[in-house]
């Protein structure tokens, strides 16, 4: 009896990677909060929590960088919740935009209320209060929508996942059929792996493309098919991009016509093994034409990834904050070494569980992914040092954000993957001295096995001649030779599969699989996480949070040491209120070097916030007087309390730190 071989063995480690695929991403997604915000609210007029005698015409917002804004993006909302402000937002200057106010207000508290999106791409939202002549009480809640969250913001993450994984596979796959195993064109296993990796990318791009609209206003699943919101979103930075990115997805879909098609079939290794219409190389004509084709194919596959890219460089954390024309080209090679590393990785595990048993994965294809992959996670290495440097500004930014705390992460399981790599290249040498001496005796095995092919079909066409059986023969010595080549592919399968070597490689490929799907994971997280340097410039430092007390003469003096990390970049600043106590106040600040000389630094901003009533921060930019020395006049302080006061201290253009202390003020 025949033992018939299923596939469940072999696809059950495939299944594995699914399952774990769908674990990683639902265990970030159940504990992620909604997507942090590159752009920060820096000042507010009037300020936040301040109690003003007379009604603005006006409320003008301050962003750390420039936003987009629709016609609701900024609202004001009187005591009873009824909207106040007259016609569409308008940008001032730089990153200030204002709203104009109705005539005739009265007193009570206003409650200010904004959602914009930020320059690389997340949504933005907040509110804050103020009151004109006495504070009262208010039916708002003076907190606005969570911008990026609820049922839409998962939806949303769920799809930028699957175009991350969707590109890595495409990329990633048609790159290791073109550099390392130009015999895997023919495999329908690694066809069907990258046409699902472009199916994958094209569907999660209109995915998101829908539900963008949503996403960054209301975040109602029933606006996911406004028609208007989708017009607006067409208008934007990142409609842009995801509207390119469809159109670079119909070249791939040319890229991979050609790869699974006239490439193929001008590949003599993948031909037909019937022996009559193997194609061999034998003429210079048609050797010149495979590799011509090969180059175009590289040369056009290079230029359709890096633009696919370059969809996400475009309109995310690379094209803002510093050096962005840097960053961007660096955040295109940095995806590609992703995508050659890991989508190749993906293309080889396929190859070494499904490929056919007459078209086995060799050991040079191995090696020469091998090599692709060390040159991959050195590229890596030097594009994620910088994107490191950029994006954190300091050391201490590793362990005190949690975009710091994910790159953590990702560098630990990058280094995992990397150890397991060499696993995999140790496993790789035993296949590659394993074949070269079973070589001669698989050519034996070949020829004896295409012996007695023929010998069993010339007997079956003797038996065919013989007497009374003349009809249904012929039929009958075809069955026979199926039968025999099913026998010995079956054999040759069975010989491959017990290979230990292959075995080995199959088990440790697998593993860097597993580790890969939770290092994409995390890559997505981080994409939608606030960098670290902006996080870092909005929250107060925990090392200097001491409280300090009043002097008798009602005056307030804070000393803080800084240090930025860069030039120049220690020194103490000193803030001093005056009367300390709930009204118009007198702030100055003094910036002294370690030994006691004042110098000046490009930039000092103060905020106070009282916790306790959640009031705040009330952000104060002080005019600079002379060497070392700012001041501002009438710094309202709303209500008596234990009050946080943080400075924002810039030395460069890169360098800053925020210090902070408390103190009872009233």
């Amino acid at each position: 009896m025949t033992r018939t071989i299923t596939p469940k063995g072999r696809s059950g480690n495939l299944r594995s990677l699914v399952l774990l695929l769908f674990a990683v991403t639902a265990a970030l997604l159940a504990g992620a909060a909604p997507a942090s915000a590159h752009a920060a609210l820096t000042g507010s007029d009037p300020a936040q929590g301040v109690v003003v005698k007379q009604a603005p015409s006006q409320v003008a917002l301050t962003f750390s960088e420039k936003v987009a804004m629709n016609n609701d993006s900024l609202r004001v909302l009187d005591p009873r919740g009824k909207a106040v402000q007259t016609g569409k937002p308008a940008n001032l200057s730089g990153t200030t935009y204002a709203v104009k106010l109705k005539g005739g207000l009265g007193k009570g508290t206003y409650t200010v209320t904004y959602q914009v999106v930020s320059a690389d791409s997340h949504p933005v939202s907040g509110a804050y209060t103020f009151s004109i002549g006495s504070p009262s009480p208010t039916v708002v809640s003076g907190t606005a929508p969570s911008a990026g969250g609820g049922s839409v913001g998962t939806l949303y993450a769920i799809g930028r996942y699957a175009s991350y994984a969707g590109f890595i596979v495409l990329a990633g796959g048609a790159a290791f059929v073109l550099a390392c195993w130009q015999r895997g064109a023919g495999v329908r296993a690694l066809q069907r792996l990258v046409v699902g990796g472009w199916l994958t990318l094209t569907a999660a791009t209109l995915w998101l493309l829908l539900l963008r609209g949503s996403y960054t206003t209301s975040g109602k699943f029933a606006d996911i098919f406004d028609l208007g919101l989708l017009g607006q979103v067409l208008q934007t930075k990142t409609g842009a991009a995801l509207v390119s990115r469809l159109l670079l997805l119909a070249a791939a879909a040319l890229f991979i016509a050609v790869l699974f098609g006239a490439y193929t079939r001008t590949s003599p290794a993948t031909a037909p093994d019937d022996g009559a219409s193997r194609r061999l190389p034998n003429s210079v004509e048609e050797g010149q034409e495979k590799r011509d084709l090969t180059f175009g194919l590289a040369i056009g596959g290079v230029v359709v990834a890096a633009g696919l890219a370059a969809s996400w460089a475009m309109a995310e954390h690379a094209s803002v904050g510093l050096q962005p024309a840097i960053a961007m080209p660096v955040d295109v090679v940095h995806l590609l070494a992703v995508a050659a590393w890991l989508g190749g990785l993906t293309a080889l595990l396929v190859a070494l569980y499904r490929a056919p048993a007459e078209t086995p994965v060799d050991a040079a294809a191995v090696r020469r992914f091998s090599r692709l992959a060390f040159g991959s996670v050195l590229t890596l290495a030097a594009t994620g040092t910088y994107q490191s440097w950029r994006q954190l500004g300091s050391w201490s930014a590793f362990t005190d954000t949690r975009y710091g705390q994910l790159l953590l992460v990702k560098i630990g399981l990058v280094a995992v993957m990397v150890a397991i790599a060499s696993v995999s290249r140790r496993w790789t040498r035993r296949l590659a001295d394993a074949a070269g001496a079973g070589a001669v005796a698989e050519a034996a095995q070949g020829a004896a096995e295409a012996t007695e092919k023929e010998r069993v079909t010339t007997a079956a066409a003797k038996q065919s001649t013989g007497k009374g059986r003349t009809s249904g023969n012929p039929a009958r010595a075809e069955q026979l030779a199926r039968q025999r080549a099913v026998m010995a592919a079956a054999r040759q399968k069975r010989l491959r599969d017990g290979d230990p070597h292959r075995f080995g490689l199959r088990r440790s490929v697998f593993a860097e699989a597993c580790v890969a799907v939770v290092l994409l994971a995390v890559t997505t997280a981080l994409t939608q996480t606030e960098p670290g340097r902006t996080e870092l410039d909005a929250k107060a430092a925990t090392s200097s949070s001491s409280a300090a007390t009043a002097p008798v003469n009602g005056a307030l003096t804070l000393d803080m040491p800084f240090d930025t990390g860069g030039t120049n970049g220690k020194g103490v600043v000193s803030v001093g209120l005056d009367p300390a106590g709930v009204g118009a106040n007198e702030m100055h600040v003094y910036v002294e070097k370690p030994g006691g000389q004042a110098f000046d630094i490009p930039e000092v901003k103060v905020e106070f916030t009282l916790e306790a009533k959640k009031i705040g921060p009330l952000p104060v930019t002080p005019d600079h007087i002379t060497t070392g020395h700012w001041s501002a006049s009438g710094v309202q302080i709303p209500m008596a309390g234990d009050w946080k006061i943080a400075v924002t201290v810039r030395t460069s253009d890169i360098d800053q730190v925020t210090v902070s202390k408390n103190a009872q003020i009233g």
